[in-house]
């Protein structure tokens, strides 16, 4: 018999925990498939252990993996479908904002022959105005100069099919950005539309520096553009500089007049000054990045886990 796994990063979700799983219970009461959850307590501080362990101990479709600490997002993702056995794998997040609602739909385009369903969000949700200009600017910039087709407006919800799964739990690197991994697979996809409701308890585990820090392993995982910078910022400096020096010349000859050359080069010399700073930046993320996959520490580290085999 086939069976569907959801897989579920939680991280001070005590409020949203019970009525995801009431949501799901009650749409597997019409598959025909055997079907599992598996909650990732990623360090959380509130009671979604004790409820996770409630939970588990009442229904043995609750799984859970409980982490030492708090990982991330996607390390915890990454944990949880490191244990997924199901046919088809579906990941959401356990604030709501995930609807269960359309997983029917995403389950039958699956048993059409697609591998990977992504549901596609077709507004966004009420952040504040820096995440959701942040948020349009990354994926524009990311779905142009990528060289993976990573698709616009997809989250962590998605659905992949188990040959999907053994491909992305193959894929050894610390720094994790499984929303381009998932797309680097190359596997036949399709989309599921909604409309992203808005969290209705908690607060949102996503601050805008984890953004920034998911963005940022997106970015320097999929992308050379930052690396091209340099190439961009080079040309200008060649352009600025013939520019100034045609002015120069052409006040010179033509009209006679004399300019102190040094007021220009300290403008631009301090500007591109700026520049170097940023490309040493950039440089540095990389290294950091090497330096993360050369260290060798695992992506998560597991505390316990409950009702698995």
């Amino acid at each position: 018999m086939n069976k569907l796994s959801f897989v579920v990063p939680a991280y001070n979700e005590e409020e949203n925990i019970p009525q995801l799983y009431k949501k799901i219970l009650g749409l597997t009461q019409n598959y025909k498939y055997d079907w599992e959850i598996i909650f990732i307590n990623d360090g959380s501080v509130d009671n979604t252990l004790k409820i996770l362990n409630k939970l588990s101990n009442n229904d043995k479709h609750i799984k859970f993996i409980d982490l030492s600490r708090n990982f991330g997002h996607q390390s915890a993702l990454t944990a949880g479908l490191s244990y997924a056995s199901g046919n088809a794998i579906i990941s959401m997040d356990c604030d709501l904002q995930d609807p269960p609602e359309i997983i029917d739909e995403m389950i039958k385009k699956w048993e059409n022959g697609f591998d990977i369903v992504y549901a596609r969000r077709k507004n966004y949700r009420k952040d504040n105005f820096l995440k959701k200009v942040g948020s349009q600017i990354f994926y524009r910039l990311l779905g142009n100069f990528s060289e993976v087709n990573i698709p616009r407006n997809v989250g962590d919800f998605r659905l992949i099919d188990k040959k999907v799964l053994r491909e992305i739990n193959k894929m050894p690197e610390k720094s994790r950005y499984i929303r381009g991994i998932v797309a680097w697979t190359g596997y036949n996809h399709t989309f599921v539309d909604y409309y992203r409701p808005d969290r209705k308890d908690g607060e949102s585990n996503y601050s805008i520096a984890k953004l920034a820090q998911l963005g940022m392993s997106g970015m320097l995982g999929f992308s050379v553009l930052p690396l091209r910078i340099g190439l961009v910022l080079g040309i200008i400096s060649i352009l600025v500089g013939l520019v100034v020096l045609l002015i120069q010349i052409v006040d010179f000859f033509v009209f006679d007049a004399y300019y102190h050359l040094y007021k220009w080069l300290v403008v631009v010399i301090i500007i591109f000054i700026g520049f170097l700073f940023m490309l040493i930046w950039i440089i540095g993320e990389y290294i950091g990045k090497i330096y993360d996959e050369v260290r060798g520490r695992p992506i998560y580290i597991i505390k316990n886990k409950v009702n698995f085999e």
